[in-house]
């Protein structure tokens, strides 16, 4: 049965409630409803995922709703710690539906492997070397993961590049490998480890580093969505959105903040589904300073009919299993949520969230501002810390942002008179 992304009033249902809906319309079972009630992650697994453990911190998981990319409806877990996020991210893409949602491209699942070669005396005869055995050096590669090769995937090609440093020329090899639904990295060092020595000797120089690289380039997403005029507050908010995005294009400092911003949603994607919010994020600000200047990684343009049209194009290196992703439940949990079967169908999805998530913050931003919504949220933060409980925590917050004054002494007073 085809789920539906539009959910009416999911913000104002209970967690319990929340989880019985999502459970219902995703047909999860009793399994699942238990890792979602007990998110803590369990110590044998905290030991194993990584070194010298004491405890573990949870953080929030939630589900932005109203998702259509490529025709298809998609719920989409996120976890973050910041107060709007994922409310922005649902409210971008209920204003998308109107005209269809998002569309989005993928280049496909290909991961740059590099090798640094020192010492090359004359760096043509070593191009020359390594042309000639270019199909010996995939073989090697392609030997150290035959599950990958049955799959498909596996070292596809090699591209040469010199490099000048200040300590000296150092002649790089990019081993081009499809790694498929996996991000790949431990793949990819294996077989750049195999082919040390046979590149050694094919050159008679020294090889230093072998790592993968995060600048996925031949890994990129491009989404699309038409933003309807009237959904956004009329044709002055577009125009201002286009402002807006006008400035993020030629100021570092205004685009800095824009792309953190479609940081926002991709990166708590990621966290949701055992990704690395590291790697994904060095390589799209990298892509976003790749013409010498740093600037906003989306482009908007109003067309015929006045509504918005928006564009997001980043280098997105992630997979759907491999690593934590195959030993912490939570992960596997929330890819079953997003009802995925391979990684290209999740890289879109993470992109139209980006691409949400900065709509919904320009429009928020050219209107009434962002800390109204931030705000309202963070009202009940400031009636909790103030030691608010229960029915306390919704009454307080209402009572502080009816009175305009949200501080933690206004708090305080009125949690004194609840007593």
């Amino acid at each position: 049965m085809p789920i539906s992304s539009r959910i009416t009033d999911f913000y104002n249902k209970s967690i319990e409630e929340r989880r019985e809906h999502i459970a219902e319309i995703l047909g999860l079972s009793i399994e699942d409803i238990h890792i979602l009630r007990n998110s803590e992650l369990s110590e044998d697994i905290s030991n194993i995922l990584i070194e010298n453990v004491i405890g573990s911190i949870s953080l929030p998981l939630g589900i932005a709703t109203n998702f259509i990319v490529n025709g298809k409806e998609h719920l989409v877990p996120m976890v973050i710690e910041e107060s709007s996020v994922v409310a922005a991210a649902s409210h971008g893409a209920k204003i998308a539906r109107k005209k269809g949602g998002f569309t989005s491209e993928y280049t496909g699942s290909y991961v740059i492997g590099q090798i640094q070669i020192l010492g090359i005396s004359d760096f043509d005869i070593a191009k020359k070397v390594i042309k000639e055995n270019h199909s010996l050096l995939l073989e090697i590669a392609n030997s150290t993961n035959q599950i990958l090769l049955d799959l498909g995937g596996g070292a596809k090609d090699i591209e040469l590049r010199q490099v000048g440093g200040q300590l000296g020329d150092y002649l790089l090899l990019h081993l081009i490998v499809d790694t498929k639904d996996a991000m790949g990295a431990n793949a990819v060092n294996t077989m750049l480890e195999k082919l040390q020595p046979k590149i050694e000797e094919l050159t008679n120089g020294k090889v230093l580093l072998r790592i993968v690289s995060n600048y996925a380039l031949k890994r990129m997403v491009k989404v699309k969505a038409v933003f309807d005029k009237e959904e956004l507050g009329g044709e002055d908010v577009v125009n201002r959105i286009l402002i807006a995005n006008d400035l993020a294009q030629n100021d570092k400092f205004r685009a800095v903040t824009h792309n953190k911003g479609i940081m926002n949603g991709i990166i708590a994607v990621l966290l949701a589904t055992g990704n690395d919010t590291r790697a994904v994020e060095a390589g799209i600000h990298a892509y976003a300073a790749r013409d010498g200047r740093y600037s906003a990684l989306t482009e908007y343009e109003k067309n015929s009919d006045g509504d918005l049209v928006g564009y997001l194009e980043i280098p997105l290196s992630i997979g759907i299993l491999g690593g934590a992703i195959n030993v912490n439940p939570s992960y596997k949990l929330a890819l079953k949520i997003l009802n995925i079967k391979d990684v290209e169908v999740f890289t879109n999805i993470v992109g139209a969230i980006g691409l949400a998530q900065n709509l919904a913050a320009l429009r928020a931003l050219v209107s009434e501002g962002i800390q109204k919504g931030h705000m309202r949220l963070h009202a009940r933060n400031i009636a909790m810390t103030v030691g608010a409980k229960g029915d306390e925590i919704k009454k307080i917050a209402n009572q502080l942002l009816s009175e305009e004054n949200i501080s933690h002494d206004r708090a305080k007073e009125i949690l004194k008179t609840e007593k």
